[in-house]
């Protein structure tokens, strides 16, 4: 397997690279498991980013991130589901399709979730931006909700991600074309 190196936050790691189709691969960044990464990455997005009051992710590899930062800042996270749960009252959703999956997905946002969001601050986290789909959908479930959105960012920017002006990220991720 080839690898992609790269300094995230001051910490040098190796990416496998993955093939997507035929004529593109990306290097794949997982934050699970990898403490350290997570605690310098959150560290150098809080300095990056602008206050909020509540931090949202979506159910994937930004719950470690969205949970260290809102633990360095002292604040709430909500993480928007892929799946309903039995738990959910009157939940918003909204569809999505992202690169890193191969259908199209539901996120959810619990009733009693919207209503801690309603009138609020809110930062979007996400351990990589790439298509932009992911963000898009938590932009619309939080609009639904009543937040307002201070900022969205990730760790790192992927492909056409890095050429935008409305996110904060750490570095630019390439992607790998045949």
């Amino acid at each position: 397997m080839d690898y992609y190196t790269m300094e995230i936050a001051g910490l040098r790691r190796e990416l496998p690279i993955c093939p997507i189709n035929e004529k593109v691969s990306i290097a794949a960044f997982i934050m699970f498991s990898d403490v350290e990464i997570t605690i310098a990455s959150a560290k150098a997005l809080i300095e990056k980013a602008p206050d909020c009051d509540i931090i949202v992710t979506a159910e994937s590899k930004g719950i470690p991130l969205a949970y260290e930062m809102a633990r360095q800042l002292g604040k709430k996270y909500i993480v928007t589901r892929k799946m309903k749960k039995l738990y959910m009252s009157q939940p918003y959703m909204v569809e999505v399709k992202s690169i890193s999956t191969d259908r199209v997905q539901t996120l959810y946002l619990d009733k009693s979730e919207a209503n801690a969001l309603s009138g609020k601050n809110v930062l979007i986290v996400d351990d990589v931006i790439s298509t932009g789909e992911s963000l898009h959908a938590m932009e619309v479930l939080i609009r639904q909700a009543g937040g307002n959105i201070v900022g969205k960012c990730a760790v790192l920017a992927e492909g056409d991600a890095a050429k935008r002006d409305d996110i904060i990220y750490l570095e630019e991720l390439p992607l790998f074309f045949k």
